[in-house]
């Protein structure tokens, strides 16, 4: 064999082995569907009301809402056919911007290849039930304008783990939520109240559509979530017990591939919790992929902070310097407090900022005065420790303008303000669990929500400036 056939040789070898090795992981990861039944169901539209059986999605108060009931495959197929146009919008926002990220098409092609090599046994996380679900809906949903990127059911579930693997990361950009609880002797009705920044920066896509979910599965609590379209989990939710959760990223440890996708965990325990013991008793049994912080309340004011780390015991805290007003970021300040990962947090990013913000104002709040209004100019906040004047944006402030959604939550009476965007500066928009969960409950009924007024920052060009500071997501934390 003379040299130059051999370079030819060799030349085809290496432009083929690529595609010769994504095709081998394509086969070998595939990840198969469970069997389900799809019956087929008519979807109807009554001026902007879209019905599917008993299920239905509309939009109040600028906010969508999405009702569904049924068997896991049920809910799956009515929440793709009410919500299937938006699912692949969204998505193909989200594949834009990772291809704005990752100009190179060889490399998003690598980074896909290796996820999936990675992941190729992430359906076992999921619970059947859930697995059914996901099922359904990929059925529901065709046909499927993204199925050339990844088979419909593969990428659904990968979708669904995308809040623990992209944690994961060493420079993760879900390192800047805020939360706090106000217990019944802080509020002026003696309420309990929780507002929530979920900070997750990975597309202006999730607070721009988002949806509230509210979920009757046949034979479990129902519940409440504010998410986006397709969105089979919780991130931030509250059920018809009384009884909220919510997630922020946290860091410790080493991530693993098996667990409970953090959606599926925080569903779980909305869908079997009656208070809050039950809650962190449902949490703390179950094995998960990255570390992160579940903050739990109830309606009778418990509150309880769950720290979990993959291969540790959960480590709970419930007893507080204040049982009336509890705050958490994103650092662990339980067994894993002095885990490197945690102690970076600590000095690199504006956990320990925004929790000395929320301290204060927490501190600040006088016995019996709290109420909804109060805490959403909690949330708004735009001062640093100490109450001093922040720039707008940044990223000490409670709000930094940043936001994929807020929720002020009034547990006791059921009852969500959900951010109509952008961000935490427009109007939060009022949903009852009790009304929309009631017996006969009619959507064409229903009138335009109750709202929050808009922060004055967004009117007055403010908001503009202080978004051009706040910049693009900051990756390996927050910081300023």
């Amino acid at each position: 064999m003379n040299r130059w056939r051999k370079v030819a040789i060799a030349a085809v070898v290496i432009v083929t082995l690529p595609f010769a090795a994504h095709y081998a992981v394509g086969a070998l990861t595939k990840i198969t569907p469970p069997d389900v039944t799809v019956a087929s169901e008519a979807v109807g539209d009554e001026g902007g009301l879209r019905i599917s059986g008993p299920a239905y999605a509309t939009v109040r108060g600028g906010v969508r809402e999405a009702y569904l009931e049924g068997t896991p495959e049920q809910i799956g197929a009515r929440s793709a056919r009410l919500l299937g146009d938006r699912m692949a919008k969204d998505e193909t926002d989200l594949w834009a911007t990772f291809e704005h990220f990752v100009p190179v098409s060889a490399l998003r092609t690598l980074i896909l290849d290796v996820s999936r090599v990675r992941y190729r046994n992430i359906a076992n996380n999921v619970p059947e039930a859930r697995r059914r679900e996901l099922a359904a809906a990929a059925v529901a949903v065709q046909p499927d304008p993204n199925a050339h990127r990844m088979p419909t059911y593969e990428r659904i579930v990968f979708l669904h783990s995308v809040y623990d693997i992209a944690l994961s990361f060493e420079h993760s950009p879900l390192l800047g939520c805020s939360a706090f609880g106000l217990g019944p002797h802080a509020t002026k009705d003696g309420h309990v109240i929780v507002g929530r920044a979920f900070d997750m920066e990975i597309g202006d896509v999730f607070d721009t559509d988002k949806v509230v979910y509210f979920v009757r599965e046949d034979g479990r609590i129902p519940y409440a979530s504010v998410a986006w379209p397709g969105l089979a989990g919780v991130l931030t939710g509250m059920n018809l017990e009384g009884v909220m959760v919510l997630v922020n990223g946290a860091r410790a440890g080493e991530p693993r591939t098996t667990g409970l996708p953090v959606v599926f965990s925080l569903r779980e325990a909305l869908q079997a919790a009656h208070d809050t013991n039950e809650a962190v008793d449902v949490l703390a049994k179950q094995e998960v992929m990255v570390s992160h912080i579940v903050f739990v309340a109830d309606a009778k004011g418990h509150f309880a902070v769950v720290e979990r780390t993959p291969g540790r015991a959960a480590f709970v805290r419930r007893d507080f310097p204040d049982a009336d007003r509890v705050a958490v970021t994103n650092h662990l300040e339980g067994d894993s407090k002095d885990d490197p990962k945690n102690v970076w947090v600590r000095e690199h990013t504006t956990t320990l900022a925004r929790r000395a913000r929320l301290d204060e104002m927490l501190g600040d709040i006088a016995p019996s005065s709290a109420d909804v209004h109060s805490a959403a100019g909690m949330l708004r906040d735009h001062k640093c420790a100490g109450g001093t004047q922040c720039d707008l944006g940044d990223r000490r402030a409670i709000d930094a303008l940043i936001a994929t959604h807020g929720v002020i939550a009034d547990v006791t009476d059921r009852v969500l303000w959900v951010s109509k965007g952008p961000h935490l500066s427009g109007e939060l928009v009022r949903f009852d669990l009790k009304a929309m969960f009631a017996a006969g409950h009619d959507p064409r009924a229903d009138v335009e929500p109750e709202t929050i007024a808009a922060d004055p920052i967004l009117a007055d060009g403010r908001y503009a400036e202080g978004r051009k500071r706040a910049g693009g997501p900051k990756m390996g934390g927050d910081a300023r």
